[in-house]
């Protein structure tokens, strides 16, 4: 996989890209401000969901346990997945013991962790995939550009063409005939699948229930018409109570994409019991782990109570211009930013904490107003204290420190740093700097320092 820098070059040349991000995500953000400026007690709302989600966390292991026990009343299998290659082994075994031949499955960032879909195709089941978005994304053989708009990065035209090129229909680019042609192939999926995949937005703890939230009708179809239902969860998806998921999905959909509420909200409680119409002969759910503990352990817990509604992406700069497939994992974005590394450690990760701006827009549009900035800034000091930062931001560091606690030493810099970058100015503005300059200048260029500083207009004040 090229560098995350490399990365993020590519997608800064492509202009077709942050226009149709740009779009996106401005409508979402707008959506999102008149959804919540017409919740009544929204701000309370807020409150009483991130208190929820905090206090469930400090007893997560209680909490699970108890869940365990409500989900087997129910009638429901549990498992428990301790990484992404344990979960894609117990769905594996869980078909092969049903003898399940073709899966359909519903949108599931849980699933995307830990690279289910390859799993089973390796293994000799026919997958697919039932969310629009996710179908697209499958035939284009690509990942999600966002938590729950996979192709946001994509105009109607480029979906058009994908769907032309790869079950070979004529091309249109018309919103309305792309999802009839999909409602076709799907519609035959779902009748011949045996077995349905789902993940899991909230698992209620009192009730042994888990919850779904949709915008399409793929989801319920999943989860009734094949035999099996498997739905795949990470552990920190408890809410205490029904009257904690009312809260949650007050502002999941308000903040995800400007709804009231989702289209379709499932509750489902088990497989099919006598005298029901429809429901599964047989329900599991897995509960992942993969790596979720280790960050329950550290600085970084309160990312856990995230509840994936995609506001943080809409709202920050850098995602908005350079989308979601530079993050290199399943998550982008500021959230991606804190849960990879968590996830997958430091190593191979530790630039993407710099990935943001810490103008502090991922905090405010929130919905559980996690304090995104703050746990950036820790896992940026992580790096650092591991020796991961370039040995060339160590040293500029060292520098300005010496520079800034010397008074007359930061007068003297300024003042001829200011000269040096006058001369390299056309029109007040530095188009190309040299060394490590050179890094900012390439994308945008700067403005040519004042001819006085602050201190010397203020002493001339002072004087006047």
């Amino acid at each position: 996989m090229a560098h995350f820098l490399d990365r993020v070059e590519t997608a800064l040349r492509d202009e077709h890209l942050r226009d149709a991000m740009l779009a996106a995500t401005r409508d979402l953000a707008s959506r999102r401000v008149n959804a919540l400026a017409n919740l009544e007690n929204a701000d309370m709302i807020r409150d009483l969901a991130r208190q929820a989600k905090m206090t469930m966390l400090r007893d997560l292991a209680g909490n699970l346990e108890t869940f365990e026990r409500n989900l087997k009343r129910n009638g429901i299998h549990v498992h428990w997945a301790r990484d992404g290659k344990e979960a894609n082994r117990i769905v594996i075994e869980i078909a092969k013991a049903a003898k399940c031949k073709r899966a359909v499955k519903s949108k599931s960032m849980a699933t995307e962790e830990t690279h289910l879909n390859h799993a089973l195709i390796d293994a000799g089941l026919d997958v697919l995939e039932t969310d629009l978005g996710e179908y697209i994304v499958q035939l284009a053989d690509t990942t999600p550009s966002h938590i729950i708009l996979p192709i946001i990065h994509m105009t109607r035209g480029d979906i058009g063409q994908i769907v032309h090129e790869k079950i070979s229909v004529p091309y249109t680019d018309d919103p309305e005939k792309l999802t009839k042609i999909a409602r076709a192939k799907l519609r035959e999926a779902f009748l011949s699948a045996d077995l349905g995949i789902s993940g899991c937005n909230f698992g209620v703890i009192d009730t042994g229930t888990i919850c779904l939230v949709s915008n399409e009708g793929n989801a319920r179809l999943c989860t009734t018409l094949p035999r099996v239902h498997v739905a795949v969860m990470g552990i920190e998806k408890l809410v205490p109570s029904l009257a904690e998921f009312d809260w949650m999905i007050k502002i999941l959909a308000r903040s995800a994409t400007g709804q009231k509420i989702t289209t379709y909200t499932s509750v489902i409680s088990g497989p099919r019991r006598a005298g029901d119409h429809d429901g599964p002969e047989e329900m599991h759910v897995v509960l992942l782990d993969n790596g979720r503990v280790n960050i329950l352990g550290g600085e970084i817990a309160e990312i856990l109570g995230c509840i994936r509604c995609g506001a943080c992406l809409n709202a920050c700069p850098v995602y908005r211009n350079i989308g979601g497939h530079a993050y290199g994992d399943t998550y982008p974005g500021p959230i991606g930013a804190i849960v990879t590394p968590g996830l997958r450690g430091m190593k191979d990760w530790k630039e993407l904490p710099d990935a943001s701006s810490l103008c502090g827009a991922c905090r405010d549009v929130c919905p559980v107003r996690l304090d995104i900035p703050r746990m950036l800034l820790k896992l940026r000091q992580t790096g650092v204290e591991e020796g991961r930062a370039p040995a060339s931001i160590k040293w500029m560091m060292k520098g300005f420190g010496i520079v800034v606690s010397r008074p007359w030493l930061y007068r003297l810099s300024a003042r001829w740093g200011g000269r040096v970058a006058r001369l390299l100015a056309s029109r007040g503005w530095i188009h190309k700097l040299p060394g490590l300059g050179g890094g900012w200048t390439r994308s945008r260029d700067m403005r040519a320092p004042a001819a006085k500083s602050f201190q010397q207009l203020w002493k001339e004040r002072k004087r006047a």
